[in-house]
């Protein structure tokens, strides 16, 4: 009996206790809230608005330590702990851009908890401010008007809110052609610049506690956490317009004054649809046209990062592409959607690689497969057993030029036996920049970058009716408004290819070096990557200073 009473006098002093700790966190709270001028409620009482509610997704509302609990048009009621936490701030900016007015309620981690547990109830909730922009047809029209160049995107820049700040960026690189926004932080500023035709430009500077709310707004669109600051992250998320979708694909990286963030927008638009526009030569146009028309074997592009193999993947989907073919695609990730192919996307959390993807693939019976990359020997070997056995192969991979090649399969330890029939054709390439039609001017090559130019062309000068060398004649960057300034507007494709013909596969079989190719398929008649540029130099399409930045 004894025993009982002590136990009951425990339970009871161990409720006071917590009733104390409660009501002193309660007037901790209650002394944030009169400290900010914010009103406070312990919400016991509060109306709670379920449709409120699911305007943000469980988990971005319980990283903010916030809950939306009331809507009324574009009026907003929020309760949160702390408006002074830098994950409530990214939040409560990305409402304010979406031209949300909002009024704040304080209340204590207790009484959100009880609110926060109501997402149990929801059903199919939608997810806002999550994973989607959406920028007006009207509002790009409106800029196209202002925005001419990256000097009138700066004054928009100057001029804007910081609320706004983050679509009159986008608007304004989709305007420009821009293919990456790079947010990088500096002493005091955040420097960001534009990627334009492969090139960086630097656009404005953005003051520290602007350049944070536009952190917390990206990652809140990415979906990715707004507490961590010291790893990685990369996520993705999609600008919405009335005709067409673009997806943003975002990287962000810990560095000595913040997080960087890069940007790239992959604009369906930006994507090249025909063979015709990506810069081949007449000569090589009907031969890759030749090799695509055939039913079986694989066409591999190579190439750095950046440097249009993507393009070109896309470019060869479209010519093929029709009621009569199928065509299934693996990609890591899907950059562009294709109307009538069948895509897919690496997942290797779920066990969807490259190798185990390919294998489902070739039971459904396609007509045409495009690999995104080959990256190991597995992935190589089904490939090219499955341009042997019926199908057209296309894909990537990583190499300087196209007699690497075959070099790189065998490192990978493919059997030269399957590669030797396998490979009907490899492709290397580049991207110039083109110059500006507006302000080019016509020069002069100089004595040495002349002989360099004949030297190279004389092999090719009569099959390719290469014009006279003579006066070395070309054209120059100058700049102006319309290329901001840089000489150049565009970039274009600088080819080789070669085709694998019974002589090669016997080298091949042979396990050559990346110069007995070379060595073999110029013979052969293949026009290198240098004597494609030069051609285009003397066409006036570029400068002979970007050869030499491009190709060396």
């Amino acid at each position: 009996m004894a025993n009982s009473t002590i136990t009951n006098k425990e339970e009871e002093l161990e409720k006071k206790l917590g009733a104390i700790r409660s009501h002193g966190t309660e007037d901790e709270y209650k002394a944030l809230a009169v400290k900010l001028n914010i009103p406070f409620s312990d919400l016991a009482s509060a109306p709670i608005d379920t449709s409120a509610l699911s305007l943000l997704s469980e988990e971005v509302a319980r990283q903010a330590r916030l809950a939306i609990i009331l809507k009324s048009g574009s009026q907003l009621t929020i309760a949160l702990t702390n408006p002074e936490d830098e994950n409530s701030k990214g939040v409560i900016a990305g409402l304010q851009a979406k031209g949300y007015k909002l009024s704040l309620i304080m209340t204590s981690p207790k009484s959100l908890e009880k609110i926060l547990a109501r997402y149990a109830n929801l059903k199919n909730p939608e997810t806002y401010a999550i994973g989607s922009l959406e920028i007006q047809e009207s509002e790009i029209d409106a800029l196209q008007q202002q925005i001419k160049n990256v000097a009138d995107l700066k004054s928009q820049i100057s001029a804007v809110s910081v609320t706004r700040l983050l679509e009159i960026l986008i608007a304004g690189a989709l305007k420009i052609g821009a293919s990456d926004i790079h947010f990088e932080p500096e002493t005091g500023s955040t420097r960001l610049r534009y990627r334009m035709d492969g090139v960086l430009e630097s656009v404005t500077a953005i003051d520290e506690a602007s350049y944070q709310k536009v952190l917390n707004r990206i990652k809140v669109l990415a979906r990715l956490k707004l507490n961590v600051h010291g790893a990685p992250q990369d996520g993705r998320f999609t600008i919405r317009q009335q005709d067409i979708d673009i997806e943003v694909r975002v990287s962000i990286l810990p560095s000595e004054f913040g997080e960087t963030i890069v940007m790239r927008l992959l604009d369906p638009r930006s994507i090249k649809g025909s063979l015709e526009d990506l810069g081949m030569r007449p000569d090589l146009l009907t031969l890759v046209k030749s090799q695509l028309d055939k039913p079986t074997g694989a066409i591999l592009t190579t190439g750095p990062t950046g440097s249009g193999k993507t393009t070109t993947l896309y470019a060869f989907v479209n010519y093929l592409n029709g009621p009569g073919s199928k065509i299934i695609t693996i990609e890591d990730p899907i950059e562009y959607h294709v109307a009538g192919v069948s895509q897919t996307q690496v997942d290797p959390q779920r066990g969807y690689s490259f190798a185990n993807g390919l294998r489902a693939i070739v039971r459904q019976d396609p007509d045409v497969i495009l690999v995104g990359e080959i990256r190991d020997a597995e992935t190589a070997e089904i490939a090219l057993n499955a341009a042997l056995t019926g199908h057209l192969v296309l894909s990537t991979i990583h190499t300087n030029d196209a007699a690497g090649t075959v070099p790189r399969l065998i490192d990978l330890k493919v059997n030269p036996q399957i590669i030797a029939p396998a490979i009907h054709v490899a492709m290397a390439q580049r991207l110039v920049r083109k110059l500006c039609p507006t302000c080019r001017k016509k020069g002069v090559l100089s004595a040495g970058d002349l002989k360099t130019v004949k030297e190279a062309l004389m092999p090719v000068k009569d099959l390719l009716g290469v014009p006279d060398l003579e006066t070395g004649s070309i054209y120059e960057p100058v700049g102006c408004k319309e290329c901001n300034g840089t000489g150049y507007k565009g970039r274009i494709g600088v080819f080789e290819v070669f085709v694998v013909t019974p002589e090669v596969e016997r080298l091949i079989l042979s396990n050559p070096s990346i110069s007995a190719m070379q060595e073999l398929a110029i013979k052969q008649g293949m026009v290198t990557m240098h004597q494609d540029a030069y051609l285009k130099l003397l066409e006036g399409v570029t400068s002979m200073e970007e050869i030499v930045r491009i190709l060396g």
